[in-house]
């Protein structure tokens, strides 16, 4: 792709590292981006340097915030005796978005993976079991993706919890093995959080 200017050719470059966008994609924002006022693109470029400099991780869930707690976690009429453990920010918004769940959430940061080099250590998983010990916790749901590192995962945090008063579940498996959370519909997403099943029956299935 040959361009006759290397101010555009720099910006293409950059927005083509975005998830899901190739050099024509990205050539096409970048054109729709000159043709806009220069005031809009300035919104914008402020926003994303806004958003990259002042966003903050929930201090007890590690969900994105604005404050040391998220909305989530210190919104008061949330249940915070039921904590759904999920891989990312993105699951929340996935769960959030079926109005099914009303407790709180717990963000690992990805999954165990030695084949990527992410073992316990790399996960906020330390933090979940410290939530867990304080001893207001009735509830984990394990609701991560039916992979083979999401099952690791769910086992390495049960292990870890076992002694501790609390019931684990995972979500029913209406969502297919190998599916991302954030893919499935809000239906049956919404419905696997209501029908969840013990996490010890998932180890016999």
């Amino acid at each position: 792709m040959e361009f006759s200017s290397k101010l555009l050719e720099n910006a293409v470059n950059e927005m083509s590292q975005l998830p899901g966008i190739g050099k024509r994609t990205a050539l096409r924002l970048v054109l729709h981006l000159l043709r806009q006022p220069k005031e809009q693109t300035n919104q914008l470029a402020d926003a994303i340097e806004k958003m990259r400099s002042e966003i903050k991780f929930c201090k007890r869930c590690n969900n994105i915030s604005d404050t040391e707690l998220c909305e989530i976690c210190s919104n008061s009429n949330r249940n915070e005796e039921i904590i759904c453990v999920v891989e990312d920010v993105r699951d929340v918004m996935a769960i959030e978005s079926t109005s099914s769940f009303k407790g709180l959430y717990h963000v690992l940061g990805g999954k165990i993976s030695p084949m990527d080099g992410i073992g316990p250590n790399e996960l906020n998983i330390s933090s979940l079991v410290d939530r867990v010990k304080e001893g207001k916790v009735k509830e984990i749901i394990f609701a991560l993706s039916s992979t083979m590192e999401g099952d690791t995962t769910n086992f390495y945090i049960y292990k870890q919890i076992q002694d501790c008063n609390v019931v684990t579940s995972t979500i029913a498996r209406g969502i297919s093995v190998g599916d991302e959370l954030e893919y499935a519909d809000e239906i049956t997403l919404g419905r696997s959080i209501l029908n969840r099943i013990p996490f010890e029956a998932s180890l016999k299935s």
